[in-house]
C-alpha cells in the first residue's frame, strides 16, 4: 500500500515527464528480481517428479480452461460496466492489475504461513512503479483501488496465518508445504519472463500446479512405501 500510495502520488504531481526509458529499467529490475525469487523457490523442490508432474499436468489444465483468456474477459466485462463513472477506470484498472494475479496469491500466503514476505517486497516495488504511471494517465482515481489491496491482499494473508495457526502439523518443511512452494516457484519464472517480455510462459495458466504438486508428492510417497 505504501509503494502504490507513493507511486501514485508520484505520477499525479511528475505526469508523463517522467522518461519512459526510466520506468522500463526499474521494471526490468523487478522482473529479474523475480526470477531470483522463482529459482530460489523452485530449488527448494525435493521430488523433481512431482514437480515436472504437476506443471506439466497442471499447465496443460490450465490451457485447456482457458485460465488466462477468461480472466483477461472478465477483467474487460468489468471494466465495461463502470465505464464514463468518475474515477472508475484509474480505480478499476489498478485494482485489477494490482490484485490479480500469482504474485499476489503466493505472496500473501507465505507471509501469512510462514512470514516469509520477500514475494511480496518484489510486488510491491513493482505496483510502486506500475502506479507511477497508471497515475499519470488515469488520474487520482489509482489510489482508491489501496483500499482494495489492503482487503484483498490483507485478505489472503490472514487466512495464510489462520491456515498455519490451526494446522499444528504444518510447517515449511512438510514435503506437501515443499512441493506447493516449488510449484509456486515454477509460476514465479514463468511470471518473471512476463515481466521481462522474453519468451511467454502464461503464468495464469500454470496456476493449476499448485494444487497438484502437493497431491502428486503425497501420492508418490505413498506409492514408494
Amino acid at each position: 500500500m505504501g509503494t502504490v500510495l507513493a507511486g501514485g502520488t508520484l505520477g499525479l504531481l511528475v505526469g508523463e515527464r517522467l522518461p519512459e526509458r526510466v520506468r522500463k529499467a526499474a521494471t526490468s529490475g523487478v522482473g529479474l528480481v523475480t526470477l531470483i525469487l522463482g529459482f530460489r523457490m523452485a530449488l527448494e523442490a525435493e521430488d523433481v517428479l512431482s514437480l515436472l508432474l504437476a506443471v506439466i499436468i497442471g499447465g496443460v489444465l490450465g490451457s485447456a480452461l482457458r485460465l488466462e483468456e477468461r480472466l483477461e474477459r472478465g477483467s474487460r466485462h468489468v471494466e465495461r460496466w463502470f465505464r464514463g463513472y468518475p474515477l472508475a477506470e484509474g480505480f478499476l484498472t489498478a485494482s485489477l492489475l494490482f490484485c490479480v494475479g500469482p504474485m499476489t496469491l503466493l505472496g500473501a500466503l507465505r507471509d501469512g504461513m510462514f512470514g516469509d514476505w520477500s514475494l511480496l517486497g518484489a510486488k510491491a516495488i513493482l505496483d510502486g512503479i506500475s502506479s507511477v504511471a497508471l497515475a499519470a494517465a488515469l488520474g487520482p482515481g489509482v489510489l482508491l483501488s489501496l483500499l482494495v489491496l489492503l482487503v484483498y491482499q490483507g485478505g489472503i494473508t490472514l487466512f495464510g496465518h489462520l491456515l498455519a495457526a490451526n494446522m499444528g502439523t504444518l510447517s515449511a518443511t512438510s514435503p506437501g508445504v515443499i512441493a506447493f512452494s516449488a510449484a509456486g516457484g515454477a509460476v514465479i519464472i514463468a511470471l518473471g519472463f512476463e515481466i521481462l517480455g522474453w519468451k511467454r510462459i502464461s503464468a495464469v495458466d500454470l496456476l493449476p500446479a499448485l494444487a497438484l504438486a502437493p497431491l502428486f508428492s503425497w501420492l508418490l510417497r505413498y506409492i514408494s512405501l
